[in-house]
């Protein structure tokens, strides 16, 4: 069953971009996990960068968040955020087209 995670990460006052640039070495090694159909960052109004995720199992999502790629994330990050991510997993529920109605 595909997982979708959003990981809102708090920058710092005035290292948004420098939070942005720092998580690219892990966003690409993630990318490259099995099951990773989804790795993406964005740039949210609110002074957030959030992370939308899509797994293909629940199982390899479980793999990925002991994984050394999520560890780089982790230590490229560490001085540059005010507080922990806050991580929620999410499992879809499809409406109406199939393109349209889930990630």
């Amino acid at each position: 069953m595909t997982v979708i995670v959003t990981a809102v990460f708090y920058p710092k006052p005035g290292r948004k971009q420098e939070l942005a640039d720092a998580m690219r070495r892990g966003i690409e090694a993630v990318q490259s996990e099995k099951g990773c159909e989804l790795y993406s960052i964005h740039d949210a109004e609110d002074g957030t960068i959030t992370m939308i995720e899509k797994w293909s199992s629940v199982e390899d999502l479980d793999v990925h968040g002991d994984s050394d790629q999520v560890k780089i994330l982790r230590a490229d990050v560490a001085d540059l955020v005010e507080k922990p991510g806050l991580v929620t997993r999410m499992t879809p529920i499809p409406v109406g087209s199939a393109e349209q109605g889930a990630v």
